[in-house]
């Protein structure tokens, strides 16, 4: 089992940055990848980034140029830097962490969510 905690979210005005941050139990270089996610109410999840361990991150196109994760081993931290936001990233945001077992199957962990409300 793995916890993930979110934090950071809130109320941002349209154009401004927040910094997402998700405390993982395990450690993230056990991890196969890890990732962003968001909802939108009455919408489905939708990956925003995510990166394989070992990798670079890749992102959504609507998040592109705007958006940037990053993670930090030794706090077994990722981090997602949201920056020009629009009132279209309003959503739930979601930490995962994919785990690889030996049979090559993948169990997926999910934080609770932190919500990113973005409106003037």
């Amino acid at each position: 089992q793995v916890q993930l905690v979110e934090s950071g979210g809130g109320l941002v005005q349209p154009g401004g940055s927040l910094t997402l941050s998700c405390v993982a139990s395990k450690s993230i270089n056990s991890a196969y990848g890890m990732g962003w996610y968001r909802q939108a109410p009455g919408k489905q999840r939708e990956l925003v980034a995510a990166f394989i361990i070992g990798g670079p991150p890749n992102y959504a196109d609507s998040v592109k140029g705007r958006f940037t994760m990053s993670r930090d081993n030794a706090k077994n931290t990722v981090y997602l830097q949201m920056s020009s936001l629009k009132p279209e990233d309003t959503a739930v945001y979601y930490c995962n962490y994919r785990h690889a077992t030996a049979a090559m199957t993948f169990q997926n962990y999910w934080g609770q969510g932190t919500q990113v409300t973005v409106s003037s």
